[in-house]
């Protein structure tokens, strides 16, 4: 999508990119200056493996602060973005044949990233109707003697759910009864979550031991760029993901890691007013797609996503192009209006489509007004 979109503006098309899951929005002043201040103090050189020592104490300290989740810095890995933990866990922990349960939707690169480490990916699905969330029966189910691990994101991207506390419970009770199983939770996005309580899966006892959390600055902080992620784990699991990451990059930059410790231990007031546009164009861009007759959404509580369920679409036609799947609903979208979204195939549910409501309310208001013209046109 992100080429098509190119190819598309060369040829003088206003293009709407609601593909990407990137904050438009800059990175907070107080946190270029922490990395401006480093570079001037001489920090350009190696950092260790897991991370300079003022970050991981400052990670540890974030993980008590708001997630009530005690991982001692030796118990935490900084790396080149979340994305570089994920990979690092993957192909720490499987083994050719091992299984990965995955909530499903998921992000792309979960599935991927497991197949890349000769895991197989099990998939626990659940559609808009349930707002995306399995059920702990179905956690149960999937859970084999093969299976080393669970792995979900909340809130979720590609959907925006947010687990809540009793739910994030049932699930812990469930991987509890199974000794041989860990967790993976994935917490990017919990800086940008509508509900005003984050819950972290690893803060309840009967998994405390056996629970990765996954974080990173990207989402919260706008700090893409910056490729910076970390995760706190179990230290056996800490110090394989530590050798694998000493063999493929050694240590994220050093003046990175010093500002994101001022990021974590400083005023969260940028974070918050971020959070506060996201709700905004949330709710602008839902009140939207809920007027085009065909859309069914939900209302995601968290992330900067919404996924649609399309398949009302499904067989129809503008007379030239018929409509039979959501890689066929996007390409219609971007070809006719312009639009850049993402099918949601990718993401492990064919039936819908990801937009991202990272865009000024201007570009949202006119690219959900063009989807539902060229949409109208379907028969």
């Amino acid at each position: 999508m992100a080429r098509m979109a190119r190819e598309l503006k060369a040829l003088g098309h206003d293009v709407i990119s609601l593909s990407l899951g990137e904050p438009d929005f800059d990175t907070p002043d107080h946190i270029k200056e922490a990395a401006y201040q480093a570079l001037k103090a001489g920090y350009t050189k190696y950092t260790p493996v897991s991370g300079l020592p003022e970050l991981t104490k400052a990670i540890s300290e974030k993980f008590k602060r708001d997630n009530n989740l005690d991982y001692r810095p030796e118990q935490i890995v900084v790396s080149n973005g979340a994305k570089q933990t994920i990979y690092n866990l993957c192909q720490a922990l499987l083994n050719p044949g091992d299984e990965a349960v995955l909530f499903a939707p998921y992000w792309v690169s979960y599935y991927e990233i497991v197949k890349l480490s000769e895991g197989v990916p099990v998939c626990v699905f659940a559609g808009v109707e349930r707002d995306f969330k399995p059920t702990p029966e179905q956690l149960d189910a999937a859970i084999t003697p093969r299976t080393k691990f669970v792995m979900f994101s909340s809130p979720c991207n590609p959907t925006g759910t947010v687990f809540t506390r009793e739910e994030l419970e049932a699930y812990a009770a469930v991987v509890a009864k199974h000794a041989h199983v860990l967790i993976i939770s994935d917490e990017i996005y919990e800086h940008i979550n509508f509900t005003h309580e984050h819950v972290s899966i690893g803060s309840f006892p009967s998994v405390k031991d056996r629970t990765v959390t996954v974080n990173g600055f990207a989402k919260g902080f706008a700090m893409t760029g910056w490729r910076l992620g970390y995760m706190g784990a179990p230290k056996y699991v800490a110090d394989a993901c530590s050798k694998i990451q000493g063999q493929v990059t050694s240590g994220a930059a050093s003046f990175s890691q010093k500002a994101g410790a001022v990021a974590l231990m400083s005023d969260m007031a940028p974070t918050y007013a971020m959070r506060e546009a996201f709700r905004e164009r949330r709710d602008i861009v839902i009140s939207m797609l809920e007027e085009i007759p065909g859309i069914k959404t939900n209302m995601p509580d968290g992330a900067f996503y919404v996924f649609p369920e399309i398949s009302a679409f499904f067989g129809k036609t503008d007379g030239q192009t018929v409509i039979n799947n959501a890689d066929d609903f996007c390409d219609y979208i971007m070809t006719h209006a312009y639009v850049a979204l993402v099918s949601g195939a990718a993401f492990g549910d064919p039936n819908c489509f990801r937009l991202s409501y990272a865009a000024s309310e201007e570009q949202l208001r006119e690219a959900v007004r063009r989807m539902k013209e060229v949409l109208a046109r379907l028969r």
